[in-house]
Protein backbone atom coordinates (compact mmCIF):
# COMPACT_ATOMS: atom_id res chain seq x y z
CA UNK A 1 0.00 0.00 0.00
CA UNK A 2 1.19 3.36 -0.99
CA UNK A 3 2.64 5.52 1.68
CA UNK A 4 0.31 8.24 3.31
CA UNK A 5 1.47 8.50 6.60
CA UNK A 6 2.43 11.81 8.25
CA UNK A 7 6.31 11.46 9.08
CA UNK A 8 7.42 10.70 12.14
CA UNK A 9 9.21 13.80 14.05
CA UNK A 10 12.49 11.55 13.50
CA UNK A 11 11.61 11.16 9.96
CA UNK A 12 10.86 14.65 8.77
CA UNK A 13 13.35 16.27 6.48
CA UNK A 14 14.49 19.87 6.48
CA UNK A 15 13.09 20.60 3.30
CA UNK A 16 9.29 19.33 5.37
CA UNK A 17 10.86 21.41 8.48
CA UNK A 18 10.15 24.34 6.22
CA UNK A 19 7.25 23.46 4.86
CA UNK A 20 5.68 23.75 8.35
CA UNK A 21 7.13 27.42 9.00
CA UNK A 22 5.84 28.35 5.69
CA UNK A 23 2.07 28.95 7.35
CA UNK A 24 3.68 31.83 9.92
CA UNK A 25 5.85 32.97 7.29
CA UNK A 26 2.98 33.63 4.77
CA UNK A 27 0.97 35.04 7.68
CA UNK A 28 3.40 37.24 9.52
CA UNK A 29 4.71 38.33 6.12
CA UNK A 30 1.21 39.39 5.39
CA UNK A 31 0.51 41.13 8.36
CA UNK A 32 3.85 43.19 7.95
CA UNK A 33 2.83 44.49 4.82
CA UNK A 34 0.94 47.45 5.60
CA UNK A 35 4.29 48.75 7.53
CA UNK A 36 6.76 48.16 5.14
CA UNK A 37 4.48 49.25 2.12
CA UNK A 38 3.90 52.68 4.33
CA UNK A 39 7.68 53.10 4.83
CA UNK A 40 7.69 52.68 1.34
CA UNK A 41 5.16 54.51 -0.51
CA UNK A 42 1.92 55.82 0.77
CA UNK A 43 0.09 55.61 -2.02
CA UNK A 44 1.02 52.05 -3.13
CA UNK A 45 -0.08 50.94 0.41
CA UNK A 46 -3.68 52.94 0.39
CA UNK A 47 -4.55 51.10 -2.90
CA UNK A 48 -3.43 47.52 -1.22
CA UNK A 49 -5.53 48.38 2.01
CA UNK A 50 -8.19 49.63 -0.32
CA UNK A 51 -8.13 47.01 -2.42
CA UNK A 52 -8.03 43.99 0.44
CA UNK A 53 -10.77 45.88 1.81
CA UNK A 54 -12.91 45.48 -1.53
CA UNK A 55 -12.56 42.12 -1.83
CA UNK A 56 -13.40 41.33 1.78
CA UNK A 57 -16.67 43.04 1.25
CA UNK A 58 -17.43 41.43 -2.25
CA UNK A 59 -16.82 37.73 -0.09
CA UNK A 60 -18.75 38.73 2.53
CA UNK A 61 -21.40 39.98 0.27
CA UNK A 62 -21.26 36.34 -1.49
CA UNK A 63 -20.82 34.26 1.68
CA UNK A 64 -23.91 36.53 2.88
CA UNK A 65 -26.11 35.13 -0.31
CA UNK A 66 -24.60 31.33 0.06
CA UNK A 67 -25.81 31.40 4.00
CA UNK A 68 -29.25 32.16 2.80
CA UNK A 69 -29.10 29.73 0.14
CA UNK A 70 -27.21 26.96 1.98
CA UNK A 71 -29.82 27.53 5.26
CA UNK A 72 -33.43 26.68 2.48
CA UNK A 73 -31.36 24.43 1.42
CA UNK A 74 -30.92 22.53 4.31
CA UNK A 75 -34.24 23.02 5.53
CA UNK A 76 -35.56 21.51 2.08
CA UNK A 77 -33.33 18.64 2.55
CA UNK A 78 -34.81 17.95 6.35
CA UNK A 79 -38.50 17.95 4.97
CA UNK A 80 -37.87 15.61 1.83
CA UNK A 81 -39.32 11.89 2.17
CA UNK A 82 -36.11 10.16 2.06
CA UNK A 83 -37.53 6.86 2.55
CA UNK A 84 -39.77 6.89 -0.07
CA UNK A 85 -36.96 8.40 -2.50
CA UNK A 86 -34.67 4.95 -1.41
CA UNK A 87 -37.61 3.05 -2.55
CA UNK A 88 -37.73 4.69 -5.78
CA UNK A 89 -33.51 4.34 -6.28
CA UNK A 90 -33.99 0.21 -5.12
CA UNK A 91 -36.80 -0.19 -8.06
CA UNK A 92 -35.69 1.89 -10.63
CA UNK A 93 -38.85 3.94 -11.08
CA UNK A 94 -40.51 7.21 -9.84
CA UNK A 95 -43.38 6.70 -7.65
CA UNK A 96 -42.73 9.53 -5.30
CA UNK A 97 -44.13 13.27 -6.23
CA UNK A 98 -45.16 16.26 -4.99
CA UNK A 99 -44.23 16.49 -1.60
CA UNK A 100 -41.70 19.02 -2.41
CA UNK A 101 -39.94 16.22 -4.37
CA UNK A 102 -36.99 17.71 -6.48
CA UNK A 103 -36.64 17.53 -9.77
CA UNK A 104 -32.99 16.12 -9.20
CA UNK A 105 -34.78 13.00 -7.94
CA UNK A 106 -36.18 11.64 -10.87
CA UNK A 107 -33.09 12.63 -13.15
CA UNK A 108 -31.34 10.53 -10.66
CA UNK A 109 -33.20 7.64 -11.21
CA UNK A 110 -32.89 8.21 -14.89
CA UNK A 111 -28.85 8.24 -14.34
CA UNK A 112 -28.55 5.00 -12.50
CA UNK A 113 -30.43 3.02 -15.33
CA UNK A 114 -27.12 4.05 -17.18
CA UNK A 115 -24.38 4.29 -14.46
CA UNK A 116 -25.91 1.96 -12.13
CA UNK A 117 -24.51 2.22 -7.87
CA UNK A 118 -21.77 -0.14 -6.41
CA UNK A 119 -24.58 -0.65 -3.40
CA UNK A 120 -28.67 -0.54 -3.35
CA UNK A 121 -30.48 0.48 -0.57
CA UNK A 122 -31.03 -2.69 0.49
CA UNK A 123 -27.59 -3.92 0.46
CA UNK A 124 -26.47 -0.67 2.69
CA UNK A 125 -25.64 -0.70 6.69
CA UNK A 126 -24.42 1.65 8.30
CA UNK A 127 -21.94 1.67 11.55
CA UNK A 128 -21.88 4.77 13.61
CA UNK A 129 -18.87 4.89 15.89
CA UNK A 130 -19.10 7.20 18.38
CA UNK A 131 -15.55 8.76 19.86
CA UNK A 132 -15.76 9.05 24.32
CA UNK A 133 -13.36 10.32 26.27
CA UNK A 134 -14.26 10.45 29.67
CA UNK A 135 -17.60 12.52 29.06
CA UNK A 136 -20.83 11.75 31.24
CA UNK A 137 -23.89 9.68 30.47
CA UNK A 138 -25.63 12.83 30.02
CA UNK A 139 -23.46 14.07 27.27
CA UNK A 140 -23.24 10.37 25.32
CA UNK A 141 -26.68 9.09 26.07
CA UNK A 142 -28.57 11.74 23.82
CA UNK A 143 -26.50 10.83 20.91
CA UNK A 144 -27.50 7.39 20.91
CA UNK A 145 -30.78 7.96 21.54
CA UNK A 146 -30.43 10.44 18.38
CA UNK A 147 -29.34 7.56 16.37
CA UNK A 148 -32.28 5.16 17.57
CA UNK A 149 -34.89 7.93 16.55
CA UNK A 150 -34.05 8.45 13.06
CA UNK A 151 -36.37 7.58 10.38
CA UNK A 152 -33.59 4.72 9.27
CA UNK A 153 -34.24 1.52 9.91
CA UNK A 154 -32.02 0.56 13.09
CA UNK A 155 -31.63 -3.26 12.23
CA UNK A 156 -29.18 -2.07 9.68
CA UNK A 157 -27.54 -0.07 11.69
CA UNK A 158 -24.21 -1.17 13.93
CA UNK A 159 -23.20 0.90 16.96
CA UNK A 160 -19.83 1.75 18.00
CA UNK A 161 -19.00 2.97 20.81
CA UNK A 162 -15.33 3.88 21.10
CA UNK A 163 -14.01 5.25 24.18
CA UNK A 164 -10.69 6.18 25.78
CA UNK A 165 -8.77 3.48 28.48
CA UNK A 166 -7.07 6.86 29.86
CA UNK A 167 -10.68 8.61 30.71
CA UNK A 168 -10.83 5.60 33.42
CA UNK A 169 -12.68 3.57 35.34
CA UNK A 170 -16.12 6.30 34.76
CA UNK A 171 -16.40 6.49 30.78
CA UNK A 172 -15.87 1.80 30.92
CA UNK A 173 -18.42 1.58 33.16
CA UNK A 174 -20.70 4.40 30.92
CA UNK A 175 -20.10 3.27 27.95
CA UNK A 176 -21.20 -0.77 28.74
CA UNK A 177 -24.14 0.23 30.68
CA UNK A 178 -25.17 2.44 27.42
CA UNK A 179 -24.40 -0.78 24.84
CA UNK A 180 -25.92 -2.84 27.73
CA UNK A 181 -28.98 -0.94 27.62
CA UNK A 182 -29.38 0.31 23.82
CA UNK A 183 -27.88 -2.28 21.92
CA UNK A 184 -31.01 -4.47 21.05
CA UNK A 185 -32.04 -1.43 19.12
CA UNK A 186 -29.21 -2.26 16.11
CA UNK A 187 -27.88 -4.83 13.95
CA UNK A 188 -25.20 -5.04 16.85
CA UNK A 189 -23.75 -3.30 19.23
CA UNK A 190 -20.40 -3.34 20.83
CA UNK A 191 -18.27 -1.00 23.30
CA UNK A 192 -14.57 -1.13 22.32
CA UNK A 193 -11.57 0.36 24.46
CA UNK A 194 -8.87 2.25 23.08
CA UNK A 195 -5.77 1.17 25.17
CA UNK A 196 -3.63 4.23 26.41
CA UNK A 197 0.00 4.51 25.51
CA UNK A 198 0.08 2.18 22.01
CA UNK A 199 3.45 3.47 19.94
CA UNK A 200 3.77 6.28 17.66
CA UNK A 201 0.45 7.60 18.51
CA UNK A 202 -0.69 11.03 19.80
CA UNK A 203 -3.03 11.47 22.32
CA UNK A 204 -5.91 12.16 20.05
CA UNK A 205 -9.64 10.76 18.99
CA UNK A 206 -7.42 9.68 15.44
CA UNK A 207 -5.89 6.29 17.63
CA UNK A 208 -9.48 5.79 19.45
CA UNK A 209 -11.49 5.64 16.20
CA UNK A 210 -8.87 4.24 14.76
CA UNK A 211 -8.81 1.11 17.03
CA UNK A 212 -12.52 0.89 16.77
CA UNK A 213 -12.56 0.73 13.23
CA UNK A 214 -10.06 -2.40 12.51
CA UNK A 215 -11.93 -4.23 15.93
CA UNK A 216 -14.94 -3.61 13.28
CA UNK A 217 -13.61 -4.92 10.71
CA UNK A 218 -12.68 -7.96 12.18
CA UNK A 219 -16.62 -8.07 13.17
CA UNK A 220 -17.87 -7.86 9.50
CA UNK A 221 -15.56 -10.28 8.23
CA UNK A 222 -16.29 -12.72 10.67
CA UNK A 223 -19.99 -11.79 10.01
CA UNK A 224 -18.84 -12.14 6.10
CA UNK A 225 -20.30 -8.38 5.66
CA UNK A 226 -18.62 -7.03 2.28
CA UNK A 227 -16.59 -3.70 3.74
CA UNK A 228 -18.13 -1.90 0.25
CA UNK A 229 -21.30 -2.32 1.97
CA UNK A 230 -20.54 -0.43 5.25
CA UNK A 231 -20.47 3.38 5.47
CA UNK A 232 -19.09 4.53 8.58
CA UNK A 233 -19.98 7.53 10.06
CA UNK A 234 -17.82 9.01 12.62
CA UNK A 235 -19.78 11.00 15.99
CA UNK A 236 -17.65 12.92 18.69
CA UNK A 237 -20.05 12.14 22.51
CA UNK A 238 -21.92 15.43 21.60
CA UNK A 239 -23.15 14.91 17.99
CA UNK A 240 -26.72 14.52 17.16
CA UNK A 241 -27.54 13.19 13.80
CA UNK A 242 -30.98 14.91 12.32
CA UNK A 243 -33.62 12.44 12.05
CA UNK A 244 -32.92 12.02 8.58
CA UNK A 245 -29.80 11.77 8.62
CA UNK A 246 -29.22 8.27 8.21
CA UNK A 247 -32.04 8.30 5.26
CA UNK A 248 -30.11 11.05 3.23
CA UNK A 249 -26.78 9.33 3.23
CA UNK A 250 -28.02 6.28 2.36
CA UNK A 251 -30.22 8.07 -0.93
CA UNK A 252 -26.73 9.83 -1.55
CA UNK A 253 -24.75 6.65 -1.31
CA UNK A 254 -26.53 4.78 -3.30
CA UNK A 255 -25.84 6.99 -6.15
CA UNK A 256 -22.24 6.46 -6.57
CA UNK A 257 -20.44 4.32 -9.07
CA UNK A 258 -17.28 4.02 -6.99
CA UNK A 259 -17.87 4.73 -3.54
CA UNK A 260 -14.22 4.02 -1.95
CA UNK A 261 -13.48 7.48 -3.69
CA UNK A 262 -16.22 9.57 -1.73
CA UNK A 263 -16.79 10.44 1.18
CA UNK A 264 -20.20 12.57 2.47
CA UNK A 265 -19.86 15.58 4.65
CA UNK A 266 -22.84 16.34 6.98
CA UNK A 267 -23.91 20.18 7.90
CA UNK A 268 -22.09 20.82 11.70
CA UNK A 269 -24.64 23.10 13.38
CA UNK A 270 -23.47 24.05 16.95
CA UNK A 271 -26.97 24.78 18.86
CA UNK A 272 -27.42 22.00 21.18
CA UNK A 273 -26.49 23.97 23.98
CA UNK A 274 -26.76 27.71 22.43
CA UNK A 275 -29.34 29.19 24.89
CA UNK A 276 -26.84 28.20 27.74
CA UNK A 277 -23.22 29.45 26.73
CA UNK A 278 -22.11 32.79 26.98
CA UNK A 279 -22.49 35.37 24.27
CA UNK A 280 -18.53 34.99 22.82
CA UNK A 281 -19.49 31.51 22.91
CA UNK A 282 -22.76 31.73 20.96
CA UNK A 283 -21.38 34.34 18.41
CA UNK A 284 -18.61 31.80 17.82
CA UNK A 285 -20.98 28.94 17.59
CA UNK A 286 -23.35 30.85 15.24
CA UNK A 287 -20.57 32.02 12.81
CA UNK A 288 -19.34 28.68 12.87
CA UNK A 289 -22.25 27.04 12.12
CA UNK A 290 -23.27 29.25 8.83
CA UNK A 291 -19.49 28.92 7.42
CA UNK A 292 -20.22 25.07 7.59
CA UNK A 293 -23.39 26.34 5.61
CA UNK A 294 -21.76 28.33 3.37
CA UNK A 295 -19.05 24.81 2.36
CA UNK A 296 -22.09 22.64 2.03
CA UNK A 297 -23.00 24.99 -1.17
CA UNK A 298 -18.76 24.90 -2.19
CA UNK A 299 -18.56 21.02 -2.51
CA UNK A 300 -14.50 21.70 -4.08
CA UNK A 301 -14.32 23.22 -1.13
CA UNK A 302 -15.77 21.10 1.53
CA UNK A 303 -13.23 18.96 3.64
CA UNK A 304 -13.62 16.17 6.07
CA UNK A 305 -14.50 17.67 9.45
CA UNK A 306 -16.00 16.49 12.67
CA UNK A 307 -18.51 13.93 11.73
CA UNK A 308 -18.46 12.51 8.32
CA UNK A 309 -18.82 9.31 6.73
CA UNK A 310 -16.57 7.23 4.71
CA UNK A 311 -17.29 3.48 3.20
CA UNK A 312 -15.54 0.60 5.38
CA UNK A 313 -13.58 -0.58 2.03
CA UNK A 314 -12.15 3.08 1.55
CA UNK A 315 -10.88 3.15 5.69
CA UNK A 316 -9.70 -0.22 4.53
CA UNK A 317 -7.57 1.27 1.77
CA UNK A 318 -6.15 4.14 3.74
CA UNK A 319 -5.89 2.43 7.01
CA UNK A 320 -8.11 4.23 8.91
CA UNK A 321 -7.62 7.58 10.18
CA UNK A 322 -4.04 9.02 10.96
CA UNK A 323 -3.25 8.23 14.38
CA UNK A 324 -0.15 11.42 13.93
CA UNK A 325 -2.26 14.13 13.97
CA UNK A 326 -4.90 15.40 16.33
CA UNK A 327 -7.18 16.92 13.07
CA UNK A 328 -7.35 13.83 12.18
CA UNK A 329 -11.22 14.74 10.42
CA UNK A 330 -9.87 17.04 7.77
CA UNK A 331 -6.81 15.23 7.13
CA UNK A 332 -8.31 12.32 6.32
CA UNK A 333 -9.47 14.27 2.91
CA UNK A 334 -5.60 14.33 1.89
CA UNK A 335 -5.11 10.66 2.64
CA UNK A 336 -8.10 9.76 0.89
CA UNK A 337 -6.67 12.27 -2.07
CA UNK A 338 -3.41 10.80 -2.07
CA UNK A 339 -4.42 7.41 -1.82
CA UNK A 340 -6.90 7.52 -4.73
CA UNK A 341 -4.04 9.32 -7.14
CA UNK A 342 -6.76 12.91 -6.70
CA UNK A 343 -9.88 10.84 -7.81
CA UNK A 344 -11.41 11.57 -4.58
CA UNK A 345 -14.72 13.89 -3.45
CA UNK A 346 -16.39 14.87 -0.54
CA UNK A 347 -20.24 15.16 -0.99
CA UNK A 348 -22.57 17.09 0.74
CA UNK A 349 -25.46 15.97 2.64
CA UNK A 350 -27.80 19.02 3.36
CA UNK A 351 -29.38 17.86 6.68
CA UNK A 352 -27.06 19.05 9.98
CA UNK A 353 -25.74 17.13 12.82
CA UNK A 354 -26.30 19.05 15.65
CA UNK A 355 -23.45 19.61 18.05
CA UNK A 356 -22.53 21.39 21.36
CA UNK A 357 -21.28 24.94 21.77
CA UNK A 358 -18.46 25.06 24.02
CA UNK A 359 -19.67 25.05 27.67
CA UNK A 360 -16.73 24.43 30.86
CA UNK A 361 -17.73 24.31 33.98
CA UNK A 362 -17.43 27.97 34.95
CA UNK A 363 -16.29 31.15 33.12
CA UNK A 364 -12.93 31.54 32.41
CA UNK A 365 -12.31 27.97 31.81
CA UNK A 366 -15.40 28.24 29.11
CA UNK A 367 -13.72 30.89 27.49
CA UNK A 368 -10.28 28.58 27.95
CA UNK A 369 -11.53 25.77 26.10
CA UNK A 370 -13.27 27.84 23.23
CA UNK A 371 -9.77 29.12 22.23
CA UNK A 372 -8.49 25.47 22.70
CA UNK A 373 -10.51 24.37 20.32
CA UNK A 374 -10.19 26.75 17.67
CA UNK A 375 -6.69 26.49 18.04
CA UNK A 376 -6.85 22.60 17.77
CA UNK A 377 -9.34 23.06 14.33
CA UNK A 378 -5.96 25.98 13.02
CA UNK A 379 -3.61 22.96 13.54
CA UNK A 380 -4.71 21.93 10.03
CA UNK A 381 -2.16 23.98 8.97
CA UNK A 382 0.06 21.32 9.41
CA UNK A 383 -1.31 19.59 6.03
CA UNK A 384 0.33 22.22 3.87
CA UNK A 385 3.92 20.84 4.64
CA UNK A 386 2.54 17.03 4.26
CA UNK A 387 0.41 18.08 1.12
CA UNK A 388 3.53 19.81 -0.73
CA UNK A 389 5.78 16.74 0.49
CA UNK A 390 3.51 13.91 -1.12
CA UNK A 391 2.23 15.98 -4.17
CA UNK A 392 5.60 17.44 -5.05
CA UNK A 393 8.02 15.50 -3.39
CA UNK A 394 7.13 12.18 -3.65
CA UNK A 395 6.56 10.35 -6.53
CA UNK A 396 2.67 9.82 -7.16
CA UNK A 397 0.40 9.74 -10.03
CA UNK A 398 -1.97 12.88 -8.91
CA UNK A 399 -3.04 15.00 -11.73
CA UNK A 400 -0.88 18.61 -11.12
CA UNK A 401 -4.83 20.28 -12.46
CA UNK A 402 -6.09 18.55 -9.22
CA UNK A 403 -3.52 18.60 -6.45
CA UNK A 404 -2.37 22.95 -7.28
CA UNK A 405 -5.48 24.37 -7.05
CA UNK A 406 -6.09 22.37 -3.50
CA UNK A 407 -3.04 23.10 -2.30
CA UNK A 408 -3.89 26.64 -2.76
CA UNK A 409 -7.06 26.87 -1.32
CA UNK A 410 -5.15 25.27 1.81
CA UNK A 411 -3.17 27.98 1.87
CA UNK A 412 -4.80 31.04 1.53
CA UNK A 413 -7.37 29.53 3.44
CA UNK A 414 -5.31 29.44 6.77
CA UNK A 415 -3.08 32.45 6.05
CA UNK A 416 -6.39 34.42 5.79
CA UNK A 417 -8.06 32.53 9.02
CA UNK A 418 -4.94 34.22 10.98
CA UNK A 419 -4.65 37.67 9.21
CA UNK A 420 -7.89 38.93 7.51
CA UNK A 421 -9.57 39.98 10.95
CA UNK A 422 -6.43 41.83 11.97
CA UNK A 423 -6.31 43.52 8.70
CA UNK A 424 -9.47 44.93 8.43
CA UNK A 425 -9.93 45.43 11.46
CA UNK A 426 -6.28 47.95 11.84
CA UNK A 427 -4.93 47.83 8.61
CA UNK A 428 -5.99 51.39 7.60
CA UNK A 429 -4.70 52.88 10.66
CA UNK A 430 -1.43 52.20 9.75
CA UNK A 431 -0.38 54.02 7.13
CA UNK A 432 -1.49 57.69 8.85
CA UNK A 433 1.64 56.82 11.56
CA UNK A 434 4.47 56.60 8.83
CA UNK A 435 2.68 59.43 6.91
CA UNK A 436 1.15 62.11 8.76
CA UNK A 437 1.02 64.76 6.08
CA UNK A 438 -0.70 62.12 3.21
CA UNK A 439 -3.84 63.33 2.39
CA UNK A 440 -4.45 59.35 0.68
CA UNK A 441 -3.02 58.03 4.58
CA UNK A 442 -5.32 60.10 6.77
CA UNK A 443 -8.20 59.80 4.14
CA UNK A 444 -8.30 55.65 4.51
CA UNK A 445 -10.05 55.36 8.07
CA UNK A 446 -12.95 57.34 6.32
CA UNK A 447 -12.84 54.86 3.78
CA UNK A 448 -12.84 51.89 5.48
CA UNK A 449 -15.12 52.80 8.08
CA UNK A 450 -17.66 53.66 4.94
CA UNK A 451 -16.96 50.19 3.90
CA UNK A 452 -17.71 48.43 6.76
CA UNK A 453 -20.94 50.43 7.88
CA UNK A 454 -22.46 48.97 4.51
CA UNK A 455 -21.03 45.15 5.61
CA UNK A 456 -23.63 45.97 8.60
CA UNK A 457 -25.86 44.66 6.42
CA UNK A 458 -24.46 41.08 6.26
CA UNK A 459 -24.36 41.72 9.97
CA UNK A 460 -28.61 41.49 9.96
CA UNK A 461 -28.61 38.60 7.62
CA UNK A 462 -26.66 36.51 9.96
CA UNK A 463 -28.86 37.72 13.23
CA UNK A 464 -31.73 37.25 11.61
CA UNK A 465 -30.52 33.66 10.27
CA UNK A 466 -29.54 33.30 14.17
CA UNK A 467 -32.76 33.62 15.14
CA UNK A 468 -34.29 31.29 13.03
CA UNK A 469 -32.39 28.61 13.59
CA UNK A 470 -32.22 28.67 17.21
CA UNK A 471 -33.80 25.67 19.39
CA UNK A 472 -36.90 25.90 21.59
CA UNK A 473 -35.85 28.54 24.18
CA UNK A 474 -35.41 26.38 27.46
CA UNK A 475 -37.84 27.44 30.40
CA UNK A 476 -35.11 28.27 33.05
CA UNK A 477 -34.52 31.30 30.41
CA UNK A 478 -36.62 34.72 30.47
CA UNK A 479 -37.72 36.89 28.03
CA UNK A 480 -34.46 38.62 28.65
CA UNK A 481 -32.39 36.09 27.31
CA UNK A 482 -33.86 36.55 23.95
CA UNK A 483 -32.86 40.18 23.79
CA UNK A 484 -29.68 39.40 24.65
CA UNK A 485 -29.07 37.22 21.83
CA UNK A 486 -29.59 40.39 19.94
CA UNK A 487 -26.74 42.42 21.69
CA UNK A 488 -24.43 39.86 21.63
CA UNK A 489 -23.13 40.67 18.19
CA UNK A 490 -21.39 43.72 18.81
CA UNK A 491 -18.91 41.19 20.19
CA UNK A 492 -18.28 39.81 16.72
CA UNK A 493 -14.88 41.88 16.69
CA UNK A 494 -13.96 40.64 19.40
CA UNK A 495 -14.34 36.74 18.78
CA UNK A 496 -12.97 37.08 15.24
CA UNK A 497 -9.80 38.88 16.31
CA UNK A 498 -8.70 37.15 19.97
CA UNK A 499 -10.38 33.36 18.93
CA UNK A 500 -10.42 33.44 15.35
CA UNK A 501 -6.93 34.79 14.40
CA UNK A 502 -4.85 34.77 17.44
CA UNK A 503 -5.46 31.16 18.17
CA UNK A 504 -4.35 30.64 13.97
CA UNK A 505 -1.50 32.48 14.70
CA UNK A 506 -0.33 30.67 17.77
CA UNK A 507 -0.73 27.43 16.23
CA UNK A 508 1.03 28.84 12.87
CA UNK A 509 3.63 30.04 15.32
CA UNK A 510 3.98 26.61 16.96
CA UNK A 511 4.42 24.45 14.06
CA UNK A 512 7.37 26.94 13.07
CA UNK A 513 8.93 26.45 16.13
CA UNK A 514 8.31 22.81 16.15
CA UNK A 515 5.89 23.23 19.39
CA UNK A 516 4.21 20.52 17.95
CA UNK A 517 0.25 20.16 19.40
CA UNK A 518 0.63 16.34 20.20
CA UNK A 519 -2.46 16.13 22.49
CA UNK A 520 -5.65 16.30 21.47
CA UNK A 521 -7.27 18.26 23.91
CA UNK A 522 -10.71 17.35 24.48
CA UNK A 523 -13.50 20.24 24.56
CA UNK A 524 -15.30 20.02 28.30
CA UNK A 525 -18.78 18.99 27.55
CA UNK A 526 -20.70 20.41 30.81
CA UNK A 527 -24.61 20.09 30.86
CA UNK A 528 -27.07 22.56 32.36
CA UNK A 529 -30.15 21.32 33.68
CA UNK A 530 -33.14 22.43 34.38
Amino acid sequence: MKNIEIPLQSEKTRSYRWLERLPAMLSYGLLALPFLLSLIDARLTAFFIISYLLLWFFRGVGLNIRVFQGYNTMKLHERLPWNKMIEDVENGTVTVHGMGVPRWHEANIERLKVLPAAVKPSETIHAIIIAAYNESRDVIEPTIQAVINSTYDMKNVILVLAYEERGGADIKKTATDLIKEYGDNFMFARAIEHPDGLPNEVVGKGGNITYAGRELQKDLKKRKIDPIRVLVTTLDSDNRPHKSYLSALTYTFCQVAEPKTVSFQPIPIFTNNIWDVPALMRVIATGNSFWNLVLSLRPHAIRNFASHAQSMAALVDTDFWSVRTIVEDGHQYWRSFFRYDGKYEVYPIYVPIYQDAVLANGYRRTLKAQFIQIRRWAWGASDIAYVWTKGFLTPNDVPRHLLIPRLARLIESHVSWATGPILLAFSAFVPVFFNPDDIASNQLPNIASSIQRVALVGLAITMFLSFKSLPPKPARYKHHRTILMVFQWVLLPVTTILYNSLAALVSQTRLFFGKYLDKFDVTEKAVRKD
